[in-house]
């Protein structure tokens, strides 16, 4: 009876004016937008190849003078993912680079700055389409599926028959779920197709995994808003009603919640900015300097008083070898004091802004977790590697890379004038290729295993099946005491 009553759904569904609507709209939007987006995967490729390039050559034709603390003496670019083609995420709102200097890690200009004002009014990915379009299609496939059939009268006559009541509306869950998922994957596989063909790798195992699993996460959001929609059905008798209804719930679920929990988040819990931060490092790399100069003039008046000198003053001679390695021997435990001293509070610095981020986004997230269509967002861009995932990995990364630099190379450094131009001496009578091999290269960025991205989703893809569960039970409780 089951079987005959979803082949008797599915048919109802083919033959309506909606069906037709939905398959032109899956064989026209996926394949379209995962092909323009490989696209734009391309050309971003290319373009941090020749950064990379442009960065290398610079090096070599003039290499960096790190006494400026504000110069850039190396630089982590990012490398985009083939997987962007997917969700976009995070990819445009990341720098492009990150600028290695004295006064810590400073980051480049994002993407977003020189993107035209078609970036306001969002991105078309696979992710938009699934959250936003077939969420809404979803409901305007099932709005009606009780309620019609209530006002139509059609309702009294089957159940006065010796149908059951869990049947009926699980051939109208599952029959409309199978006609609205068969369009959906058709195109969703022409469009893995045609990125495949223009040169997508989706025969790496790394490729085909997350893929895989970004469909099966898209197939359970679709049944979240499917039973959603039957929910709305069977609480209401006007199906005018139910599609308004549903309207005004897709647009408060979709549209508004995702985006108005992180609007309360930055007022709950505000935060700095990363210029901000910057500039408090610089400022406060000013006024150490300062106060260590003052340090090194006392003890140079000190240790120089009786030296060779006219009217009561020293005469610095920079070419006795015993002058400056006395020098040398009173500046090097008071530049370490100063760097160690700069490093602590930079750090303590660092510590607070990160904290302050963290939470604005926890509670921003938290909020927002109440509508299913994040929970979908989250689990797409951790799949794809364009979310807080690749994030983090990329600004740790830069962190640890300043910090390798800071001890390798950054140390060495004085801020004082005078060894600056011994320095600056010392480079003018080495070869320039000796100056670069004393910076570290960049390290490579290392994505996250796909079991650690589902174990960080985890949460969210429970929500999704809680969601999934949840509607459907209150739909067959609401039903079952329905009087038809």
């Amino acid at each position: 009876m089951l079987m005959t009553l979803i082949q008797k759904e599915i048919m109802h569904h083919i033959l309506s004016v909606r069906f037709v609507a939905l398959l032109l709209m899956c064989l026209l939007l996926v394949p379209l937008t995962l092909s323009i987006n490989y696209r734009r995967y391309s050309q971003n490729l290319v373009d941090y190849q020749e950064s990379i390039k442009r960065e290398q050559t610079e090096a070599k034709e003039n290499p960096p003078n790190a006494s400026d603390p504000n110069t850039e003496v190396s630089k982590l670019f990012l490398k985009p993912t083939p997987l962007s083609v997917f969700a976009n995420g995070l990819e445009d709102a990341l720098p492009t680079y990150l600028g290695m200097t004295r006064n810590g890690v400073r980051q480049g200009s994002a993407g977003v700055s020189q993107a035209s004002v078609a970036y306001v009014l969002g991105n078309l990915d696979f992710l938009f389409i699934v959250g936003t379009v077939f969420s809404l299609l979803a409901l305007l496939f099932t709005f009606d599926a009780v309620a019609g059939e209530r006002e139509a009268g059609t309702l009294r006559i089957n159940l006065s028959n010796s149908l059951p009541r869990d049947v009926f509306l699980w051939s109208k869950l599952i029959g409309g779920y199978i006609v609205f998922v068969v369009p959906f994957l058709v195109s969703f596989l022409l469009g893995l197709l045609l990125i495949t063909w223009q040169g997508f790798p989706l025969g790496e195992l790394k490729i085909a995994l997350p893929v895989f699993w970004l469909t099966l996460i898209s197939l359970l959001y679709i049944a979240v808003f499917f039973a959603i929609g039957v929910v709305i059905s069977t609480y209401l008798d006007n199906a005018k009603t139910a599609l308004i209804v549903a309207f005004t719930f897709w647009v408060f679920a979709v549209l508004i919640v995702p985006r108005g929990a992180f609007v309360v988040a930055k007022l709950v819990a505000p935060t700095r900015t990363q210029q901000a931060v910057y500039m408090e490092k610089t400022i406060l790399r000013n006024n150490l300097s300062k106060d260590k100069d003052e340090k090194i003039g006392e003890k140079m008046v000190e240790a120089f008083a009786g030296s060779e000198g006219s009217s009561g003053g020293m005469v610095i001679r920079s070419d006795d070898a015993a002058f400056q390695e006395r020098m040398a021997k009173l500046k090097k435990p008071i530049e370490e004091e100063f760097r160690l001293a700069f490093q602590d509070q930079t750090d303590k610095i660092d510590r607070d802004y990160q904290r302050e981020k963290a939470r604005q986004e926890y509670v921003g997230e938290a909020l927002s977790r109440i509508a299913p269509t994040s929970s979908l967002s989250y689990i797409a861009i951790n799949l794809t590697q364009t979310g807080k995932l690749k994030r983090d990995g990329y600004f740790q990364t830069g962190e640890r890379y300043f910090s390798q630099l800071n001890d390798a190379y950054f140390s060495e450094i004085s801020d004082d004038a005078l060894a600056q131009i011994m320095q600056i001496a010392a480079r003018l009578n080495e070869s320039s290729e000796s100056e670069t091999d004393e910076i570290p290269p960049p390290p490579t960025l290392t994505e996250p295993s796909l079991s650690d991205t589902l174990r960080r989703s985890a949460v969210d893809v429970f929500l999704l099946g809680f969601f999934a569960v949840a509607f459907t039970a209150i739909a067959f409780l609401k039903f079952f005491r329905s009087d038809i």
